[in-house]
């Protein structure tokens, strides 16, 4: 398995974080898992994805950019959208 680091520091207080007992992390906004959700679940891999060489208008690759980390990810997202919007069933 590939391991990334981020770049940007951790805001999480991890050193806390491990001190505190499973018993007292908050799961109230997180539902409960149950036999119905997993015999429903469908394992779903990541697409392989194709290095590419593109030329973009520089005010939209910049406006990507500036909407953060993950730009490339929404950039194929949105393409995506558009490539289902457009094939016929």
């Amino acid at each position: 398995m590939k391991v990334t680091t981020s770049k940007d520091d951790s805001q999480t207080d991890w050193e806390r974080l491990e001190k505190t007992p499973d018993g007292k992390v908050n799961l109230s906004d997180m539902p409960e898992l149950d036999a119905e959700f997993f015999q429903n679940a469908k394992v779903r891999m990541p697409r392989k994805k194709a290095a590419v060489s593109i030329r973009l208008d520089q005010d939209v690759l910049a406006w990507f950019k500036e909407q953060g980390r993950g730009y490339q990810t929404r950039m194929n997202a949105i393409l995506r959208a558009y490539v289902e919007a457009h094939t016929q069933p």
